[in-house]
């Protein structure tokens, strides 16, 4: 089974770094059903639905991650760029203070 997962890790990499985020979504999203407290797993599962602009799915996965590990810098800043490119900027404006209190800088 644990190398089924890498396969499709391996895979879903490749598409991701080939820029097809939403085929590379589908199979970060079966990864996250099996390894849900993977957090690198989960922020590629998000950056992919943000890139093929399933903002909605984006914002889910990301609320997610902030909940579970609020300290996570790069997660509250990604949920202020899904917020804002959904036309609810005011709504991402304290997760983008907190990604740079956090010292993530844009």
């Amino acid at each position: 089974m644990a190398e089924d997962l890498t396969r499709i890790y391996d895979r879903a990499t490749f598409l991701f770094e080939n820029k097809e985020y939403a085929k590379a979504a589908g199979l970060f999203a079966q990864l996250v059903a099996e390894e849900p407290d993977h957090l690198e797993v989960r922020m590629l599962l998000a950056r992919s639905y943000y890139h093929s602009a399933q903002l909605g799915r984006a914002e889910e996965v990301l609320t997610a991650v902030v909940g579970r590990w609020p300290t996570e810098a790069y997660a509250h800043l990604l949920l202020a760029r899904t917020l804002q490119r959904s036309g609810r900027a005011e709504e991402g404006k304290q997760h983008l203070l907190l990604a740079e209190a956090m010292g993530l800088t844009e």
